[in-house]
């Protein structure tokens, strides 16, 4: 047989060898992934028994959420989609803002294997991270978050609220480790509605650095298999983790419907008190005339954006802080409960983002003994871990420098012996069809002025004249019962 005879049936075996090749390398990746997830699962049962034996003994302070827990897995995924979204937006070079920039959407899907864009997680979900680019602005050009900060205080150990939103919204919220961080859920309606308005938003924040509007830091969604969407936000804990809050009122400048009973306050551990407690209680914002007229002026400029996109029922956030009482109470260490998720670390290479965009290699004995201790620790020292003096960016903006707030003066402006943690809440709500039907509904049985659905316009003059009115000097609520 010539060579030319030859030389196809030899192309040919050829051809037949690496097409083997390549089937049993396929299926030799599909073996080793069906291994790594069985021994995933083998691990992670022990872990689980280890740790319900050693939960036997209940902590002092706090409660250890583990995976038992009717949120663990939406704030796993919730913390993984956040570690990993913000990692790939930090790892590019900042650049100039576009107006595609505030209507992007970066989407991950994440599972047990994980692939070249995401690691390997510990459920299957999807993650959606909205306007990152923009949002990056914001953390670092105005409200000064330093990026390694913020990373670490969100994907570490948490400490989950009994607290509840102040609002009827029935959103949860967790705080971050350091308790400067929200993470809060909300509807879809809100999460569309910040999407609209985000461009004003955001040069309202350019223009006005010390804005007392809710600090958007992220904004996101969380997918399960065959599961609803959950929306959230990042945002600012308004109150201090180093101060005792002693009352905290919710503030609208409405008064009908708008009072926490009395009878019930020594029942509940500091419940969020209403406009009607504050006017009875005779309370007055403390500040003199450097204060005063700051705080009133700011309070006027964030009205008028308010005004401008149409929301109302938003309120202002009070806290206050007695110098004298401190921190004896310990408040803070009665209202915490620790969250720690763990996440996945599996048998072979696992991919773990950094600012550089690098990969770390865990070999699985060593990341097993860090999950085990990590669930062994104690959760009662988180209480005690809460720092003694401010710390972060809140020294960058006039009304959160006194103690990461803002302390009464007298007419002189001399310090007294009260901290105020001031910020306007829950802005995120348009007088929709909705909102003039309940206006309308509730005007037929008290003062349609007085109650709390009223149109943006009115709403934002009601709500400034008010705050004016409880200031040191403006004559008290009284006129508005």
């Amino acid at each position: 047989m010539s060579a030319q005879q030859q030389q196809p049936d030899s192309q040919e075996d050829t051809s037949d060898d690496v097409a083997n090749d390549i089937e049993l390398h396929a299926e030799k990746i599909r073996r080793e992934r069906m291994e790594r997830r069985a021994k995933q699962q083998q691990a992670e049962a022990a872990l689980t028994r280890s740790e319900t034996k050693k939960g036997e003994d209940a902590p002092l302070v706090g409660n250890l959420i583990g995976e038992d827990h009717v949120n663990y897995v939406l704030m796993y995924n919730m913390l993984t989609g956040i570690r990993i979204g913000f990692s790939r937006t930090q790892a590019k070079i900042k650049r100039p803002l576009t107006d595609d920039d505030f209507i992007a959407r970066h989407k991950f899907s994440f599972d047990i294997v994980g692939n070249e864009l995401t690691p390997s997680a510990k459920y299957d979900f999807k993650f959606k991270d909205y306007a990152p680019w923009v949002f990056r602005s914001l953390r670092e050009d105005y409200f000064h978050l330093d990026p390694a900060d913020y990373l670490l205080s969100l994907t570490s150990k948490y400490i989950l609220s009994e607290l509840g939103s102040p609002g009827k919204s029935g959103s949860f919220f967790y705080f971050s480790r350091d308790y400067r961080f929200i993470i809060k859920t909300i509807r879809h309606s809100e999460h569309q509605f910040l999407l609209s308005i985000l461009k004003q938003y955001y040069d309202h924040v350019k223009e006005n650095a010390h804005t007392l509007l809710s600090r958007f830091y992220g904004l996101h969604r969380v997918k399960l298999p065959r599961g609803r969407k959950i929306h959230f936000v990042i945002m600012n804990n308004l109150f201090p983790p180093h101060k005792d809050i002693h009352e905290t009122y919710d503030l609208k400048g409405s008064t009908v419907g708008r009072e926490y009973p009395e009878e019930l306050i020594k029942e509940k551990n500091n419940p969020v008190l209403k406009d009607l407690n504050w006017i009875n209680r005779e309370h007055m914002l403390e500040f003199g005339p450097e204060k005063r007229a700051l705080l009133t002026e700011q309070l006027r400029r964030d009205k008028e954006l308010l005004k401008s996109i149409g929301v109302m029922d938003y309120s202002l956030l009070v806290g206050i802080h007695n110098m004298r009482r401190g921190n004896r109470d310990n408040l803070r260490r009665n209202t915490l409960k620790v969250f720690e998720p763990e996440f996945p670390l599996s048998h072979g290479h696992r991919r773990r983002p950094t600012f550089s965009g690098t990969s770390i290699a865990h070999f699985s004995s060593e990341a097993i003994a860090i999950r085990r201790a990590m669930r062994e620790s104690d959760p009662k020292r988180i209480a005690s871990q809460l720092p003694d003096e401010d710390t972060g960016e809140r020294q960058h903006f006039v009304f959160y420098r006194d103690e990461g707030g803002l302390r009464a003066t007298d007419e002189n402006n001399k310090p007294e012996h009260t901290i105020y943690y001031l910020g306007v809440i829950d802005i995120l709500t348009p007088y929709t069809t909705a909102k003039k039907v309940e206006h309308l509904w509730k005007g037929l049985k008290a003062d349609r002025h007085k109650i709390s659905p009223v149109p943006a316009e009115e709403y934002g003059e009601r709500f400034f004249a008010f705050m004016k009115a409880i200031m040191r000097g403006g004559g008290g609520g009284e006129s508005f019962k």
